[in-house]
């Protein structure tokens, strides 16, 4: 027997739905202004759109958006010349919860005439409402008809209908406010200053002017200025000034502007700033980013991490986009191929506007960024900064807004900018990607070959005929750097080798697969040192292997004396002129990157280097004579934790126990000046 098949709706209780809705979308209470706001600037939109086949229907009529307050009433009044509803509408619209009036009015004009620029797309923002409202009243009359409507509703799952007046078309809508409630997030917003806020932050860039009466005077709320939808021609630089201190809160000027506006399919608008200086909080793991993300003008959000990678934070400016997929709320982006598509967008214009910048300094430079000129920059740079006579850089040109920039500034643009966040572009190096050796290229670097910076373009323009890597050493100054025993047989040879001093650059250097023009980098201070051509390098290990027999029983016993702080002690060609340093083997972690472990908090354990002594050194012969007498001698082992002690500080490390060092060196020099004086 076949069974009977029934077909059923599912039920919704409003009540319930409305208050899950309500109360699940919003995270911010306040963002109803917001959400009433652009609404009103919809209907004004359709106004404006109805009027260019209609002209009567706009005649006579301001486009505006007024906002008054009662603080005795405790109400908030939103107030708009737009097109109105009409009662059948009113229905659709308001009595059908998750129905976009402005989604349906987009459907109907398809491929019709006129600027159609609707914020509208979930029909949900208008029960935000009754997030801060026990009752809200709206009364409406569309244009071209002479009747109104009054709608009204406490939120309960029901509304009521009925017959209303209003003089003008539009819309009029009355919230009437719960008390203030700070631990429940409801501020007072009849407050003059919380609505100029909210304003400020949500609407300043509406189309339409948003008036409240302060005093007895008309106020306009925002500035409707949104200078990235007017062509670059058109704006003044102090334009562009003012707009950056209004989104960044910064008092300096921008050192440079990018602007960029993506156009097809899917179409967006950006609006870039440079800033002079870094912030207080640039290295700061909570630092808010300063991309504000809007949509049709209408501000989401001004943390917006998606758009911007890490070591691009600094930047600041405004991402528009004219149809980008948001959720419900408006308040959270969605993962989607637009925000990975401008993101992308992004990060070339930058970096190629960083390009075009250094580029330009370049030229500056008579054509080329040799280590003197880059030296006398940078030495220009810091004598300003020290006069206190820079102001970070020059304002960005009106004409210059496509990252070309001003080489005539008394301060190179791209130096003001290397000085304030060369440490944050660098981590792009380490995190790696597609844009790997076009930061790379942009960094500057100190190296041996002279003062000041330079590049690693210059470098591998430089580089001795056979040589496949790239020399560096690694350390906390530049001065300790340039007098460490690593580089003894670099200069020896004339290796140039660059000289790294920013806790950044021991993570970039060490990246995987780290090449740039396909040359891999080589620590100075790791492995064993294999310089010259490859006839030298059989003569030194020849002659290196000799006195590796000759000093093996003396490297066994210091090696012993040694072993809870040493993994090795060997002999090696590396020094010229120190007796002995110490290096890392290929695997093993390095001083600096043992400390930036420990300043986050993580323990990489006792760290065992090796020792590697001069062979040639007159001390060694003399420690072997010493030996050679009596293996067994006391002073040995002295010695080889004095020599230990010796190659930390040469490479500016810390003793673990300097009150030891110092008796072992007090002793030791007192025997030795005691047969000095009795030689004498």
């Amino acid at each position: 027997m076949a069974s009977t098949i029934e077909k059923h709706e599912f039920q919704a209780e409003a009540r319930q739905l409305l208050e899950l809705m309500i109360h699940s979308v919003y995270s911010n209470k306040e963002i109803f202004l917001r959400e009433l706001i652009s609404n009103a600037s919809d209907a004004l939109d359709k106004l404006r759109f109805a009027a260019v086949t209609e002209p009567a229907l706009a005649e006579g009529h301001a486009l505006e958006i007024r906002l008054i307050p009662d603080a005795e009433a405790k109400t908030l009044t939103l107030w708009d010349s737009g097109i109105g509803m009409s009662r059948d509408e009113l229905v659709k619209n308001l009595g059908t919860i998750a129905h976009s009036g402005t989604k349906a009015f987009l459907a109907a004009n398809a491929g019709g005439s006129g600027d159609l620029n609707l914020i509208g797309q979930f029909g949900v923002g208008f029960y935000s409402t009754f997030l801060v409202s026990d009752r809200v009243v709206l009364i409406t009359r569309k244009a071209g008809e002479e009747d109104a409507t009054r709608w009204e509703s406490t939120g309960d799952g029901t509304y009521t209908l009925e017959d209303a007046e209003r003089t003008e078309v539009g819309t009029t809508i009355t919230l009437h406010l719960k008390a203030a409630d700070p631990e429940d997030g409801l501020e007072d917003f009849t407050s003059e200053w919380k609505i100029k806020e909210i304003v400020k932050q949500y609407s300043d860039f509406v189309t339409y002017p948003i008036r409240m009466k302060v005093g007895e005077k008309d106020q306009t709320l925002n500035s409707m200025k949104a200078i990235w939808t007017r062509d670059a021609s058109d704006v003044k630089p102090e334009e562009y000034d003012e707009f950056y201190h209004h989104i960044s809160h910064d008092l300096g000027d921008p050192l440079e502007v990018v602007r960029f506006r993506g156009e097809g399919t899917f179409e967006y608008t950006m609006l870039l700033f440079l800033p002079s200086r870094a912030p207080f909080d640039l290295f700061y793991p909570e630092m808010k980013r300063g991309v504000h993300l809007y949509v049709k003008r209408v501000f989401i959000m001004d943390d917006c991490r998606d758009l911007v990678p890490d070591y691009l934070r600094f930047v600041r400016g405004v991402v528009d986009s004219e149809d980008l997929s948001l959720n419900i709320s408006r308040e959270i982006l969605q993962q989607d191929r637009q925000i990975t598509l401008m993101r992308k967008r992004l990060e070339k214009k930058v970096l190629g506007t960083l390009e075009e910048l250094k580029e330009a300094w370049r030229k500056a430079s008579d054509g080329a960024a040799t280590a003197e000129s880059v030296a006398a920059d940078s030495q220009a740079v810091d004598e300003a900064e020290t006069a206190g006579d820079t102001d970070g850089g020059a304002k960005a040109d009106a004409d210059s807004t496509d990252g070309s920039g001003d080489t005539t500034a008394e301060t190179p643009k791209f130096l003001t900018f290397w000085n304030e966040f060369g440490k944050v572009l660098k981590e792009g190096a380490y995190r790696g990607g597609e844009h790997q050796e076009r930061i790379l290229s942009l960094c500057l670097v100190a190296s041996t070959h002279g003062p000041g910076y330079t590049t690693l373009a210059d470098y591998v323009g430089r580089m001795k005929e056979g040589q496949e890597k790239i020399y560096y050493l690694t350390g906390d100054r530049r001065e300790l750097l340039e007098q460490s025993p690593h580089l003894e047989s670099y200069r020896a040879k004339g290796y140039e080798v660059l000289l790294l001093t920013d806790p950044v650059d021991e993570l970039w250097v060490n990246a995987p697969g780290l090449q740039f023009q396909e040359h891999e980098f080589e620590s100075a201070a790791r492995g064993t040192a294999e310089l010259g051509t490859a006839e030298e390098r059989r003569q030194a290990a020849e002659a290196l292997s000799g006195k590796r027999k000759e000093h093996a029983s003396l490297m066994e016993a210091l090696q012993e004396r040694l072993s809870d702080s040493i993994k090795e002690v060997r002999l090696s060609n590396r020094l010229t002129e120190s007796l002995a340093c110490l290096v890392a083997g290929n695997d093993d972690l390095s001083p600096q990157m043992e400390h930036i472990l420990r300043a986050m908090g993580q323990d990489p354990g006792k760290q065992q280097r090796i020792l590697e002594l001069n062979p040639n050194h007159p001390a060694l012969t003399t420690l072997q004579h010493l030996f050679d007498r009596d293996p067994r001698d006391s002073r040995i082992g002295d010695y080889a934790e004095l020599i230990y002690g010796q190659a930390i500080l040469a490479e500016g490390g810390r003793l673990e126990d300097p009150a030891r060092f110092s008796k072992l060196f007090s002793t030791l020099l007192t025997e030795s000046l005691g047969r000095a004086e009795s030689d004498a």
